[in-house]
């Protein structure tokens, strides 16, 4: 009895004394998420032909460059030919077609806000999570977006068009502020401004530029690196394309890039832009530059750069670039290099970065938000609790690498690409780490990730007010000055209630409306497949089904997932309808199998696997580790003649064959 109490008092002794140490530790975690760690930039994810941005500060409208993260007051403009894809998602893209001009105007974790003045404008949402929105502004009416769905908006003068699409729902608000509620597969066509007139339809066919956005929009969903990464985290198809997946014990799964130059190293091909929000950020040039330079850590083995995005997280944080920054350590090198430079390199795996964007308390101190992995300082794993001083840590594992800092002249940085203003052959030991952004004054070319000029939009398309629930916010940095392409400020209507609270736009009665619905030439529903006419030899998970005809080549000038190439969108002669564009030749779709892969072509016309390649300047040695895709055998990876190793298909997004439109003729079946 005696013996218990002795050990009952001394477990409520090390309760106790347990206690200050817990709620030492407890304090010196992380402060809780707020907008710094739920707030994620669209990004520009596929140019093709003209396509010009501008963000405020800038002297003009330059080249789009991809990978661009957008800010509120950022526009695009699309000339002809010319597409734009922006991701808002993980599973939802917004497009615009020839001669549209797109902005966004807000952003915030639960609310996004574009304008649309011309053109036309695509919003393929697979996905919306619950409580958050998607308001379009445009010239006519601003239309709320609170439901999954795939939208189409037209605007061509006066005249706005709107179509839901697979169970989407909206509200509209016209400028005199009466809310309607827009049902699934309806099109709502708005005349007017002042005293606008609403009519409504049942949804048209689909033309040649909504199947591709159907299709597009498929293929980058069926990517073989998700498995790899935390869901959430944009352009994982691109990694599909261009390298492949390896297991190393050391990191676990690392994907390495394939093609990359000699000397190459991360950051080293692209520009810094200054956001208004987030300050000085990365833009890579290469076609997979979005995840590995926002998330995740680089590791160099074997000669081998390598992205490791670590254990995967619940909700992956993005951070405008993942590097360490550097200055010169001693008089001298300035003096060799000609003047004052700034330094930069990866953070290597489990490295903190010291952020220098954000509210203070948050801004210069070591952060390792959206990594999963343990935590590395001086290359010495501590505790999540241990209170880390930012100005002890002076090891970065990637600095030892040769190349792995990039270094440009101090007047360099900020104002263009850098490629050709790194300087070469810069010695390590000469520079410090900063843990700070360097202190760079920013001017126009500080806003423009691109120093070629752009399209210009018309003056009209700049000129033409837009209706909007809220006031656009789009933030101020440092030398912004006056916008002159910011356009006329919103006509602010009052916010739907709610969707359910709306009223229903009401279809005129048949034979009274103006644009009656031919039956004539609607396509023929086909007949149902019969038993045993669609045996087919059994085949493995991975085999594609054979085609009945050749594949398609893909142009080399053509981009991956291009639309059907047009001079420029034609517009339908229906009257008392939004513009809607015609497809530019008249062959049938040809459909694909279900199981076949998007974007592969059959098995028979697929070229001959090739043989793993070091990339050019790197060591010929063996990649470490095992090939990643023996974690799932099922898919992935095709085999490499006279080894095991499997790496994902080179295959871009489908592009479908178009269709001529058969007039006014009910929606396509596959709009479902």
């Amino acid at each position: 009895m005696r013996s218990k109490l002795l050990i009952g008092l001394a477990m409520l002794i090390c309760i106790l004394t347990g206690l200050p140490s817990a709620a030492q530790e407890t304090s010196t975690s992380e402060p809780p998420q707020d907008e710094e760690t739920v707030r994620t930039p669209p990004r520009l994810s596929f140019v093709d032909g003209q396509v010009s941005f501008w963000r405020p500060g800038a002297q003009d409208w330059v080249q789009a460059q991809l990978n661009t993260a957008i800010a509120p007051g950022d526009q695009l403009f699309t000339g002809s030919p010319g597409n734009l894809e922006l991701q808002i998602g993980p599973r939802a893209c917004v497009r615009g077609w020839a001669d549209t001009q797109i902005g966004l105007e807000n952003l915030e974790p639960d609310f996004l806000q574009f304008k649309v003045t011309a053109g036309h404008a695509s919003f393929d949402l697979r996905t919306l999570e619950p409580g958050h929105t998607v308001e379009v502004d445009t010239p006519n009416a601003a239309f709320t977006i609170d439901h999954a769905g795939y939208y189409r908006v037209d605007v061509n003068g006066e005249r706005t068009s709107f179509i839901t699409r697979r169970a989407g729902r909206a509200t509209v608000t016209p400028a005199n502020g009466e809310a309607f509620s827009i049902a699934p597969s309806e099109e709502v066509v708005i005349e007017g401004v002042e005293s606008p007139k609403i009519s409504s339809y049942a949804a048209p066919q689909l033309d040649s530029w909504d199947r591709w956005n159907y299709a597009r929009t498929d293929s980058l969903l069926d990517a073989v690196s998700a498995r790899y990464v935390s869901p959430g985290i944009y352009g994982v198809s691109d990694l599909d394309r261009n390298g492949t997946w390896r297991t190393v014990p050391e990191y676990g799964p690392v994907w390495v890039p394939t093609g990359v130059p000699a000397g190459w190293a991360p950051y080293s091909t692209g520009s810094w832009i200054h956001d208004p929000y987030y300050g000085w950020t990365w833009v890579d040039t290469a076609p997979w530059g979005w995840a590995p330079y926002h998330y995740g850590r680089w590791a160099h083995f074997n000669g081998y750069w390598g992205w490791v995005p670590g254990p995967a997280v619940v909700r992956p944080v993005y951070a405008p670039a993942l590097v360490a920054f550097f200055g010169h350590g001693n008089v001298s090198v300035g003096v060799s290099i000609g003047g004052p430079a700034v330094g930069w390199v990866a953070l290597g795996w489990g490295e903190p970065c010291v952020p220098w964007w954000g509210r203070p308390g948050f801004a210069h101190r070591p952060w390792w938000g959206g990594w999963g992995g343990p935590r590395v300082v001086n290359n010495v794993v501590v505790h999540h609790t241990t209170v880390v001083n930012v100005e002890n840590i002076n090891v970065y594992r990637n600095a030892g690498v040769r190349n792995g800092i990039v270094v440009v002249k101090q007047d360099r940085f900020g104002h263009g690409p850098i490629t050709s203003a790194r300087i070469a052959h810069v010695e390590a030991h000469d520079f410090r780490p900063t843990h700070a952004a360097p202190k760079v004054a920013t001017g126009p070319a500080s806003f423009a990730p691109s120093t070629s000029r752009g399209v210009r939009p018309p003056e009209a398309s700049l000129k033409r007010p837009v209706v909007a629930t809220r006031a656009p916010h789009a933030e101020r940095g440092p030398g912004a000055g006056k916008e002159p392409n910011q356009g006329p400020a919103p006509r602010l209507v009052s916010p739907p209630q709610s969707r359910e609270a709306a009223a229903t736009l009401p279809r005129p009665a048949f034979g009274q409306s103006k644009v009656e619905r031919s039956t004539a030439d609607r396509v023929k529903t086909p007949a149902p497949p019969k038993p045993g006419l669609s045996a087919r030899p059994a085949r493995g998970p991975e085999e594609a089904p054979p085609a009945n005809r050749p594949a398609q080549r893909q142009q080399p000038e053509q981009a991956a997932g291009a639309p059907p190439a047009s001079a420029k969108p034609e517009l339908s002669t229906r009257p008392a309808r939004g513009p809607e564009a015609a497809p530019p030749v008249n062959r049938p779709v040809q459909r694909q199998r279900p199981e076949q892969a998007a974007g592969t072509p059959p098995a028979s016309q697929q070229p001959p696997p090739q043989r793993l390649e070091a990339p050019r300047g790197t060591s010929q040695n063996p990649m470490p580790g095992e090939p990643a895709s023996r974690l799932s055998p099922h898919r992935g990876e095709a085999k490499s003649p006279g080894t095991s190793e499997r790496k994902p298909p080179a295959a871009g997004p489908v592009q479908p064959t178009p269709q001529k439109d058969r007039g006014n003729g009910q929606q396509n079946k596959n709009d479902n």
